[in-house]
């Protein structure tokens, strides 16, 4: 079977939610992780849950000249993950104001493309790359044009730079709605209001932690034919 044992696995975005989920259960199967995150204090705290091998690197992901320092230091490694992104933010097009909009791609697109950019020379033969996005491209609600445009964007990057970059391999997450601090921006009786809808609508009748949703991004790594494709994990929502 593929194994992650004694590989290097970046994850950028790591401090908490899917990356330091993923960058922990990758540690439980023996790879060598390295996190990296803009928030110092919770990447400190991240660090103190995985392996004595594990690095910390604290990188500010919105800005491209940090990304290129941080890979131009880092050496080679065998795969990149890339979960990082600030609270959710939802609204209507009529309100939103344009220049405040566009700051959401920094992180969650741009920041992402940056890694790919400066990532990819230094992935080993038999490496891969796993990107987030989210299903508010394939069913969007009122009030997630935003959401979705990322989602949408990201759906269409991870299919160009598969072909681009073969034979590394370049796949992407989508999870529905998981139980992590990106819901944040809500108050703590919509944030609640949010977990017991979706748990009553989804098929499963649960909400994702963050360690279910890790398994995807694992088997991504793991999984040495599949390229260029995006795998829904979100309970069961876009079918209902």
């Amino acid at each position: 079977m593929n194994t992650l044992s004694g590989k290097r696995i970046v994850v950028l975005g790591a401090s908490s939610g899917l990356g330091l989920a993923t960058a922990q259960a990758a540690a439980a199967e023996g790879a060598a992780v390295v996190i990296v995150s803009g928030n110092a204090q919770r990447l400190g705290e991240a660090r103190k849950t995985l392996p004595a091998n594990a690095e910390s690197h604290v990188v500010d992901l919105s800005a491209e000249a940090n990304i290129e320092r941080f890979f131009t230091t880092l050496g080679a490694f065998d795969h990149l993950v890339y979960c990082a992104g600030e609270n959710i933010s939802l609204g209507d097009l009529a309100a939103t104001d344009i220049a405040s909009a566009r700051e959401f791609f920094t992180l969650r697109y741009w920041g992402a493309v940056a890694a790919v950019k400066y990532g990819a020379p230094q992935i080993r033969q038999g490496g891969s790359i796993v990107l987030t996005s989210g299903i508010a491209s394939k069913r969007p609600g009122k009030g997630w044009f935003l959401g979705a445009s990322i989602c949408g964007a990201m759906d269409s990057f991870v299919k160009a730079m598969a072909v681009e970059l073969a034979p590394i391999r370049v796949n992407l997450v989508s999870p529905g709605v998981v139980k992590t601090n990106l819901w944040n921006s809500l108050s703590e009786a919509d944030r609640n209001g949010l977990y017991n809808a979706t748990a009553a609508h989804v098929p499963v009748k649960y909400v994702a932690e963050p360690n279910d949703i890790a398994l995807t991004y694992l088997y991504l790594m793991k999984q040495p034919y599949g390229t260029g494709q995006g795998v829904v994990v979100d309970g069961g929502a876009t079918l209902v």
